[in-house]
């Protein structure tokens, strides 16, 4: 099927950054298309961990993934955005206006102005323990993601990881399954300082177990988890009688296509310029974790604000002969220009 769009903006990749550069764009009266090789929209936060608890988005003390992917579907609905869903982008075509052809795996041609690279990890996969057996156990007890909490409810549950999907999931868990042990090969963790706190006194207070300095060493069962050995630093082994096991050891990126369209790539992420978040490719932007610069947070909120400043960029090439006189507005319908 070959299927023909015109917009503004291509912006690839339909994850929670993507959604909120819509809105962006649409203050600015932009018009935005949306690809991504997923189904549905939201990217990892839909795919992934649907009902996680996200605690660092302003003004929601606690938001469950899902429900921020649904609340920027709410945001950007006057701003009538196109998607093209299951589907990967697998080239661009760069037109002698300086426009963009950008093609997809089912040849889905899309005709923009600008290119906006929001494909979070871009294609991704979770890092595996080095364990035997535990392909076998892969849906018989072995997860790398929690995407229906109630599963595990009056189950025992061993977590490991050092991250903040670890500690999150942790604290969450602590009120639903039965016993929830959260494993970690150090003594102290990567994730939010106020996350791990809250972990360290959910241990004091015997409401799940910790187990520090130690790393999974193998499992096993008949048809399904039953065991979980761990091994210290000092060798000591230690099982656990579990029922399922989630190792979160974070996700390895791969660009894919991504890595041929003549990007500079510092270690799978594209390298971009603070000021307006823009590639070496003219028309071409990266916001969101598949971007980096000194000093890159991959946060949800730092993709809020580079999709932002990206849109006051990119106003440029879509109206060329018009002046933006608001840089800040969040009135529906303002006349920008």
């Amino acid at each position: 099927m070959n299927t023909q769009i015109s917009t503004d903006i291509c912006i690839i990749g339909a994850g929670p950054v993507g959604l909120f550069a819509v809105f962006e764009a649409g203050l600015l009266k932009m018009r935005c298309h949306l690809v991504d090789v997923l189904p549905q929209v939201g990217g990892q936060l839909s795919e992934i961990y649907p009902q996680k608890p996200i605690y660092d988005i302003p003004g929601y003390p606690e938001i469950k993934a899902q429900e921020l992917v649904d609340n920027l579907m709410e945001q950007i609905k006057p701003f009538d955005p196109g998607f093209t869903l299951g589907e990967r982008v697998e080239r661009l075509d760069k037109q002698e206006d300086g426009s963009y052809l950008v093609v997809t795996s089912d040849q889905t041609n899309i005709h923009c102005k600008v290119v906006v690279i929001a494909g979070g990890l871009g294609c991704f996969e979770p890092r595996k323990p080095d364990i035997e057996n535990l392909q076998f156990f892969e849906g018989k007890g072995v997860s790398y993601m929690v995407k229906n909490p109630e599963l595990y409810r009056d189950r025992k549950v061993v977590l490991a990881g050092g991250g903040d999907s670890a500690l999150d999931w942790t604290i969450f868990l602590a009120n639903i399954a039965q016993e929830v042990t959260l494993v970690h090969r150090g003594d102290t963790f990567r994730g939010a300082p106020d996350s791990a706190e809250k972990v360290f006194k959910l241990a004091e207070m015997g409401k799940i177990n910790l187990i520090l300095s130690s790393h999974l060493h193998k499992i096993n069962g008949d048809t399904h988890l039953e065991k979980v050995h761990l091994l210290s630093k000092s060798k000591e082994e230690r099982i656990l009688d579990a029922d399922y096991l989630i190792p979160l050891f974070g996700l390895s990126p791969k660009l894919g296509p991504i890595g041929q369209w003549g990007l500079n790539i510092e270690k799978s992420a594209i390298a971009v310029n603070t000021e307006d978040y823009s590639t070496n490719v003219e028309r071409i932007y990266a916001i969101g974790d598949i971007n980096t610069y000194p000093g890159k947070l991959k946060l949800i909120l730092s993709g809020f604000h580079e999709a932002a400043l990206m849109c006051q960029s990119a106003f440029k090439y879509v109206y060329p002969d018009q002046k933006l006189s608001f840089k800040y507005t969040t009135v529906y319908g303002v006349n920008t220009f």
